[in-house]
């Protein structure tokens, strides 16, 4: 048989051919003249055939066939046909095939042989691709290879025992010993790879990570380590761009950062290496932002001094004014991730921040508009609106929605005035009104019903902010509700804050009927339109015949929603005319809808004011309890009995059916759901523990703890913990409270946590902290749950969420199962 082509000879004929047939061809017909050369047992040119099924295999073309050749080469005695075997190893074979097992006796052969190039092949083959099977079975060999003081065996044998550790981790102990001297090496690539197996133990295994804190006292050696390459001259084997061995630094500092987190005397002995670091690195090249970048992380997880932290802010700060994309990038997003612990020092670099809101890229936009609105408090409220108003108008359709959500939060958190808040949230209607969230129209009508003395203002910007420009539906929404109620004030130009116009009752029917019948109107908003004209017949005296016209041909319209407002409205003026005045009068102040507790917080110019609610006194007749039965039918059973609410309500008695829809059917017991109690049966008896209303008293005085605590819910970085108490008077009752925690980089607002037990239970939920769980874990919300399970039953429990994040509202159901025995028993 004649000798085949050489491996330099295939790639030039592969890279001759001038299509993918042609390439094609080429490959199946060498592949045929290897296959017949293994069938053979040709172990002359065994090597050369592997080599070039190899580089075939690199394009893309099977090459399972030569598996087994490859164990053969690894077999032999040569060291080029061990090179090419472990090779192809590397390349051919993984875990998931049961050849590789055939590998471990021929790897465990040359980790012990005479040659180090030979062990060196077996060590990266095995940290390579080596199962937890081989792993197990070679793991003596390694730990040996790791004590050795050959320094080429060392770091290859350092690396292959961090692979060991990701597939075993139980083995960790086996190196223990051997990493003791590792960091007393004086090679760099030995030092390099020793940190990174220091590090896989300390991130597997707590217990590592206590003992090398105390009883290895790595700290100190790292320290030394880095101050040895900060403070050496140059070494051109270790140089990159005039600093030494910046890789090795960057290790170190990773590992570092593990030590010093939550640990107060690793942190305190890291300080000063992390200041000389931070001061001494050269920025102009990118390698020593890359590591000034880990020295920033490092310094912001541990706890460090707080002169530190300033100084790893201004980092970040000479970071945004750097020309590359990606630095500035990573400065703004680990600006974002502090800027809720070291609020101030972030401050300082505001007009840099804001600068990036008008760079090019998108990414580095986002970011900036982010950081930006988590900067804004009561202080710089005027200046940081300004500079995102300028930004909603000039960015992207894809940043609108998210910038003007912010800003509506912004403002109603630190409005100075609320002249300035109806302003601002205007032209965020007139700009991008298309974009906004759903409640932006209710919540500005709220805020305008609310503002008494800016009325007459309000409508009169509403109605030039809309004349002849219908495009921006919301604005046009709330203009619409504001003319029809406040009209009479337009017509007699009362506004004491600006010039008044001269408007005439048939110039603002006008606008609206234009409203109704423009391309550009939604359904809903020619629903407020035609209301807003019902309205006026009310307020205006010269018009009404014309507005009973108006509404009477929208009497026949194919819009249903207006048809049947139309059709009640004309009602209204023919059957009804004596109760239109009253029926149409104008809207009282709002009450804000609150569910944080028993205290609302006003902000005064980004000051926080506690205010006390009007609570009033319960009634003296029975309390409907169908409500709280309702949300006790969905989890079946027939001993209905009724939850207690803290606070008495005066809703009606079917409002419960929402929550019913809401968590919707599980039945626990199986059994059928009761039939609602007539309205004469005596009502249930009130259990000794519950509580009428909200007490300051403490819950109990003799309170058994020590239950363990359990994870209720976990997921979109919102947290819930439970933990418990019980009572050594009342064994039957628990109380349970919750912790909320939110480890995204945005605040969960207007969050609501509700829960139902089956009907063995009766179950009584407290008042929260707040409704803001706080980003970055930086704060939790607690709510107190009391339960009554007389007959010692296992505890179920069914909760809802609701909260708005990152401008949505989020709902989410689960069922907790998993309650200790301790709490029920």
């Amino acid at each position: 048989m004649p000798a085949p082509i050489r491996l330099r000879e295939l790639i030039r004929t592969i890279r001759t051919a001038r299509t993918q047939a042609e390439e094609r061809e080429m490959i199946q017909k060498e592949c045929a003249a290897i296959r017949s050369s293994f069938r053979e047992e040709d172990n002359t040119y065994r090597c050369r055939n592997v080599a070039k099924l190899l580089y075939m295999h690199m394009l893309g073309y099977p090459a399972h066939f030569g598996q087994l050749e490859c164990l053969k080469l690894i077999a032999s005695q040569k060291f080029t046909d061990k090179r090419i075997g472990y090779l192809g190893a590397m390349l051919l074979l993984d875990e998931r095939q049961d050849v590789h097992l055939l590998m471990t006796n021929c790897i465990k052969n040359d980790l012990n042989h005479s040659t180090q190039y030979v062990q060196g092949l077996a060590l990266c083959t095995l940290g390579c691709m080596g199962s937890s099977e081989m792993c197990r079975d070679l793991a003596g060999e390694v730990e040996k290879l790791l004590k050795t003081s050959n320094s080429y065996l060392r770091k290859k044998a350092a690396l292959c025992a961090v692979h060991v550790i990701r597939k075993v981790p139980e083995l960790m102990e086996m190196f223990l010993p051997a990493t003791k001297n590792l960091l007393n090496e004086k090679n760099h690539g030995v030092l390099h790879t020793s940190v990174v197996l220091l590090t896989e133990m300390c991130e597997r295994s707590p217990d590592m990570l206590a003992h090398f804190r105390k009883n290895e006292k790595l700290v100190p050696q790292l320290v030394r380590i880095l101050k040895n390459l900060i403070m050496s001259g140059y070494s051109p084997e270790h140089d990159v761009s005039g600093i030494s061995d910046p890789f090795l630094q960057v290790r170190i500092l990773r590992l570092l950062r593990i030590l010093g987190r939550n640990d107060d005397d690793s942190s305190e002995a890291m300080n000063d290496i992390l200041a000389q670091v931070a001061t001494n690195t050269e920025t102009s090249k990118n390698v020593g932002n890359a590591i000034l970048y880990e020295t920033v992380l490092t310094i912001m997880d541990i706890k460090s001094e707080s002169g530190l932290r300033v100084l790893a802010i201004n980092i970040l700060g000479r970071f945004l004014l750097n020309n590359d994309k990606n630095i500035r990038y990573v400065a703004l997003t680990s600006l974002l991730k502090t800027v809720q612990t070291d609020h101030n020092a972030v401050q300082r670099h505001r007009s840099t921040i804001v600068d990036c809101l008008k760079d090019l890229d998108v990414s580095i936009k986002r970011r900036a508009m982010e950081l930006s609105f988590a900067l804004v408090n009561g202080n710089n409220i005027r200046g940081m609106m300004k500079e995102l108003l300028y930004f909603l108008d000039s960015c992207e359709p894809e940043f609108k929605a998210d910038c003007a959500s912010g800003i509506f939060l912004a403002a109603e958190k630190y409005a100075p005035s609320k002249r300035w808040h109806i302003d601002t949230i205007m032209r965020v209607l007139t700009t991008a009104g298309s974009y906004v969230r759903d409640d932006a129209v209710p919540n500005l009508i709220q805020l305008i019903t609310n503002s008494v003395e800016m009325h007459a203002y309000t409508v009169q910007r509403l109605y030039k902010a809309i004349l002849g420009d219908y495009s921006q539906q919301p604005l046009v929404q709330v203009a619409a509700w504001c003319i029809g109620e406040y009209g009479d004030l337009l017509i007699s130009g009362q506004c004491e804050e600006e010039e008044p116009i001269q408007v005439t009752e048939d110039e603002v029917l006008d606008i609206l009927e234009s409203v109704l019948i423009s391309n550009m109107s939604t359904s809903v908003t020619r629903g407020y339109a035609l209301t807003a004209i019902m309205k006026l017949s009310t307020r205006f005296t010269c018009t009404v015949n014309r507005i009973k016209k108006v509404v009477s041909i929208y009497g026949s319209s194919i819009d249903v929603e207006l048809q049947q407002r139309a059709v009640e409205y004309n009602a209204l003026f023919k059957k009804y005319d004596h109760m239109r005045s009253a029926l149409l009068e104008r809207m009282p102040v709002m009450e804000k809808v609150t569910t944080n507790g028993p205290t609302e917080i006003v902000q005064t110019n980004g000051e926080t004011e506690p205010a006390p609610l009007e609570t009033k006194p319960p009634p003296s007749g029975p309390q409907p309890t169908s409500q709280a039965n309702d949300l006790l039918d969905l989890l079946g059973g027939n001993d209905i009995t009724p939850v207690i609410p803290t606070v008495p309500t005066s809703k009606p008695a079917s409002a419960g059916g929402e929550l019913l829809d809401l968590l919707g059917d599980i039945n626990l017991t199986g059994a059928p759901t009761a039939a609602p109690a007539p309205a004469s049966a005596p009502q249930i008896s009130q259990p000794p523990f519950l509580l009428d209303g909200l007490s300051s008293q403490p819950l109990f005085n003799d309170i058994t703890t020590g239950i363990p605590s359990i994870t209720a819910y976990s997921k979109n970085g919102l947290k819930i913990e439970f933990t418990f108490e019980r009572s050594n008077t009342n064994p039957s009752v628990t109380v349970i409270t919750i912790q909320a925690s939110n480890s995204t980089e945005l605040d969960m607002t207007d969050f609501v946590f509700q829960a139902a037990v089956p009907k063995t239970f009766q179950l009584q939920l407290l008042s929260p902290s707040s409704s803001i769980v706080p980003a970055f874990n930086t704060g939790t919300i607690t709510q107190v749950i009391k339960v009554l399970n007389p007959q010692k039953q296992q505890l179920r429990m069914r909760i809802k969420l609701t909260y708005n994040h990152k401008g949505s509202a989020m709902q989410d159901l689960a069922e907790v199962n998993n309650f200790p025995p301790q709490s029920w028993q």
